[in-house]
């Protein structure tokens, strides 16, 4: 496992090793000693088709820490600081992240995160510091212009009803 530089020091970008032989691929996913302190209690799947948009979610009050697995296709993956004493409150990083390369990334809590599918078919695997709580579940706006996020897109996303009526950061009750 590598640990790589990302613009936000609380974003951890990780690089899985791969063991490749002519059987096919075996890679750890998680081990408790790359984060001691972080217990993870629900782990999720999703599938998407190219260019599902996924977010920019985030859980109040009881926020969720998750780290994300690409599993098959690529993915652009997003986290978005929401935390107000943070000095870099409001700013996003954004990295792609495939299945062939190992990359996973953690995103603690007090983040808002979503992804954009790059391929035609994606499995994405969360593993959640907490459980997911449809009645915390909160949202903003994917294309918030004061988030100002660069999308590798040339035409529209595809998106749920809820995402496409979630509200810009600047009208988002925040913890």
């Amino acid at each position: 496992m590598i640990r790589l530089e990302t613009p936000h020091p609380d974003i951890w970008h990780i690089r899985r090793d791969l063991h490749l032989d002519p059987r096919g691929l075996l890679s750890e996913i998680w081990r408790q000693e790359w984060a001691p302190d972080v217990t993870f209690i629900q782990d999720n799947i999703a599938t998407s088709r190219e260019r599902v948009l996924r977010g920019l979610h985030f859980q109040h009050p009881q926020p969720q820490g998750k780290f994300i697995n690409v599993l098959e296709g690529q993915i652009f993956d997003v986290a978005v600081d929401l935390r107000k004493d943070s000095p870099r409150f409001g700013s996003w990083t954004g990295l792609t992240l495939n299945a062939e390369s190992g990359d996973s990334l953690w995103v603690p809590e007090g983040f808002a995160h979503g992804f954009l599918t790059l391929t035609p078919h994606s499995t994405v695997h969360y593993k959640m510091t907490t459980p997911y709580l449809p009645l915390q579940q909160m949202a903003i706006r994917w294309d918030d212009p004061d988030l100002a996020i660069t999308w590798p897109l040339d035409m529209p996303p595809i998106l749920s009803a809820k995402d496409e009526t979630a509200p810009f950061l600047k009208d988002t009750d925040l913890p």
